[in-house]
């Protein structure tokens, strides 16, 4: 049995057809999409390892190893692409500087919060998941979407703002494809995009030149670099409390996905999780980064309205290739962050509105002070990247937002509905 079926002639596809996870195109057009995807991660893959000081062929070796393994365990229906996370940065930093943490040690705290979130993962196959609905209603899972999507908004304009030309030609590009392209120029939109103004950056000499001076330095070929991680206690307080946001992170994929391509991925949530947890285990075992769905990917897949598993595992395939060829991956990075910030400013902005559209298909309350007060906070904070400063322990906007959101508004919730019920009695 084939593991994609071919969505109609596998070579046209009519304005709002929507390609589903367990189906392809023609195999040219699926490596286009897939590297879309790849293109999407690239930035922020290359850039986290880079500030953690773990190898960056590694990360990327591990990021595609993690996601084949995660469209394996969900059974090649949940399309996503697992990247280096980013809520990983601050944490990892505290616990080097504050505890004196070795990168050994970092890795081994990366391990404890991907078994600990495959833990969640198996309670949640067992019990059902409505175990992890109570906690995560509607409510909460778009308030996390919205708020990964818009706390990414100023990574995405400081980019953008390095380079406005290239910027605003690779956004133009984007923009206008996707809106007046009724082919499949509107569907590759993104890496369309990215060419035009990654060509225009070539010809008006606007490429970094220490990125040129690696690219030519970069030998075509090199193993990537394997760290072995070592348990220390010191590191556990600064990392468990990303557990909450990578489970909330899963979960939001999820339900961004399921909104977007109309589709029920709840009985994927338990298996979702599994895989996401043992990837993070596998990662931080080797010496990568611990990983987690991507806002820029689910944004190509908004875009494009083609949510195959197969595009999502040629960008697997494309970033396990690019780890053992230096000189690729020195290519790809030249670049230019403009033209990445202008295709994330795209994708983060398409992000945040599947939050408000999940809000909208579950008819969220808006009038409910619950809801006000809660999701409205924790939005804010996470998008105003409010710190929290607890003894040695920073907490960024985006990890306290995702903590707030997933641990207060049921407690909240509860008690409010206890009032309520003493008042009607």
């Amino acid at each position: 049995m084939a593991l994609w079926t071919v969505h109609g002639n596998g070579r046209r596809l009519v304005r709002d057809a929507v390609v589903a996870s367990e189906e392809r195109l023609s195999w040219p057009l699926t490596i286009g999409f897939g590297l879309q995807h790849l293109l999407a991660m690239f930035g922020t893959t290359t850039l986290v390892p880079l500030l953690t000081g773990f190898p960056l062929t590694t990360t990327l070796l591990l990021s595609g190893v993690g996601t084949l393994l995660f469209l394996l365990l969900t059974r090649n229906r949940v399309p996503t692409y697992l990247g280096a996370s980013v809520a990983f940065v601050v944490p990892l930093g505290a616990a080097a500087g504050e505890a004196g943490a070795s990168p050994a040690a970092l890795l081994g705290g990366i391990v404890a919060v991907g078994l600990v979130v495959m833990a969640v993962g198996v309670a949640v196959k067992a019990l059902g998941v409505r175990l992890l609905e109570s906690a995560m209603p509607p409510v909460v899972t778009g308030a996390v979407v919205l708020m990964i999507g818009l706390s990414l908004a100023p990574q995405s304009v400081s980019w953008f703002s390095e380079q406005r030309v290239p910027a605003a030609l690779t956004l133009g590009t984007i923009v206008l494809l996707t809106v007046l392209s009724r082919g499949m120029a509107g569907r590759a939109a993104v890496l369309i995009g990215v060419l035009v103004g990654w060509v225009y950056a070539v010809l008006a000499g606007d490429l970094v030149p220490e990125r040129l001076d690696e690219l030519a330095a970069a030998p075509w070929f090199g193993l990537p670099q394997l760290i072995a991680p070592q348990a220390h206690i010191s590191v556990m307080p600064f990392v468990l409390p990303l557990v909450i946001v990578l489970v909330a992170e899963h979960v939001a994929h999820l339900k961004a996905v399921a909104a977007m391509s109309g589709r029920d991925l709840d009985p994927y949530v338990g298996d979702a999780l599994i895989s996401g947890g043992l990837a993070t285990t596998l990662a931080g075992s080797a010496g990568g980064s611990a990983l987690s769905s991507y806002a820029a990917n689910i944004g190509v897949m908004a875009a494009t309205r083609v949510y195959s598993t197969a595009a999502c595992l040629v960008a697997a395939v494309g970033a396990i290739v690019l780890s053992f060829s230096p000189k690729l991956g020195a290519l790809i990075n030249t670049i230019p962050l403009g033209v990445l910030g202008g295709a994330t400013l795209v994708l983060f902005g398409l992000l945040a509105l599947v939050g408000a559209r999940i809000w909208l298909d579950a008819a969220v309350d808006f009038a409910d002070p619950v809801n006000l007060v809660v999701m409205g906070t924790a939005v804010i904070a996470g998008v105003g990247n409010l710190t929290l400063q607890v003894g040695e322990l920073r907490i960024t906007g985006l990890v306290w937002g995702s903590v707030g959101i997933v641990l207060v508004y049921p407690i909240l919730r509860s008690l409010a509905d206890a009032r309520d019920a003493t008042a009607e009695s």
